[in-house]
């Protein structure tokens, strides 16, 4: 379908919409309706950048949305603003994703400002999956979800703030930062630990957090399993900690071809994400290296 028509409309409001601007701004057209005239462009505006997203030019269509939001602005309207604002970030999303975020963070500005901080915190979310899956900046990912977190704890949206967290302690154990990995693990595992509906999940935290130990040293992880059976009895009956417990005899031996015995045991059942690959490979890692060393 040809959508050069629809371009060229787009920009003849656009045209149109300047025109207003400026009218608005003159001495007899602030006298004689300026406001009014303000908001005939917004809404010029707004159709232009819709005919531009119908015709695919995303970077005109977030223009077109920002040029409204900031007349939103002018006119003290903060929620169309900082709707105009997410519009034309999701416009830039597909086109230029360091302006999304500019956008984004735009509006992020105006609903903090406003007390409403669950969709300040959506949009860090929408953030960090752009610094994510465009921009591949692992750093920043992880700041805009720990905002999201901060800001949907703040509002007892435990689930949503988990969901963050966990996002981070996936990253942070990637980046080598343990620590930081663990601490998330064990307490989004304490919380699903003491819920009826999350309690089967709190495994999958804790046998995170113990393969991250481990990572660090096999004395840690023999420690924090021991911890976390305590803690939570259920845990010792699960696969997951009888893998475990099998890659620490592994280790303690220095045996790598039982800990890949182990590791392809429990692979035919509960297959091993990318995390889990990577995590595991880190582990084994060290007892050929301890076994090289003996050498």
């Amino acid at each position: 379908m040809d959508n050069s028509g629809k371009e060229k409309e787009a920009m003849t409001l656009m045209t149109e919409a300047e025109k207003k601007v400026k009218s608005s701004q003159s001495f007899f057209g602030s006298l004689f309706g300026g406001s009014s005239k303000l908001e005939e462009a917004c809404d010029m505006y707004a159709r232009a950048a819709n005919m531009f997203k119908m015709a695919k030019n995303w970077s005109a269509a977030g223009n077109a949305f920002s040029q409204a939001a900031l007349l939103h602005l002018q006119m003290q309207s903060k929620h169309d603003a900082a709707t105009n604002f997410i519009d034309a970030g999701n416009a830039f999303k597909k086109a230029d994703p360091q302006e999304a975020i500019n956008c984004l963070n735009r509006a992020i500005e105006i609903y903090t400002d406003m007390g409403r901080f669950t969709i300040a915190a959506k949009h860090h979310v929408t953030i960090a999956e752009v610094y994510e899956t465009d921009l591949v900046d692992i750093d920043k990912a992880i700041a805009h979800y720990e905002q999201a977190a901060d800001y949907y704890k703040g509002e007892e949206s435990t689930s949503s703030a988990n969901k963050c967290l966990l996002k981070v302690a996936t990253y942070a154990a990637q980046l080598e930062q343990y620590p930081k990995a663990i601490e998330i693990y064990e307490q989004v595992g304490t919380n699903a630990m003491d819920s009826t509906l999350l309690k089967y999940s709190a495994k999958d935290y804790f046998f995170k957090a113990a393969l991250c130990h481990f990572c660090v040293d096999m004395l840690n992880a023999k420690l924090a399993l021991q911890k976390y059976e305590d803690m939570f009895p259920a845990f010792s009956d699960s696969r997951e900690c009888k893998l475990l417990k099998k890659l620490l005899d592994a280790c303690e031996e220095q045996n790598a071809d039982a800990y890949t015995d182990a590791v392809k045991e429990y692979d035919t059942i509960s297959r091993l994400d990318q995390w889990l690959t990577t995590m595991l490979l880190r582990i084994k890692k060290t007892i050929e290296e301890d076994m090289s060393n003996l050498c």
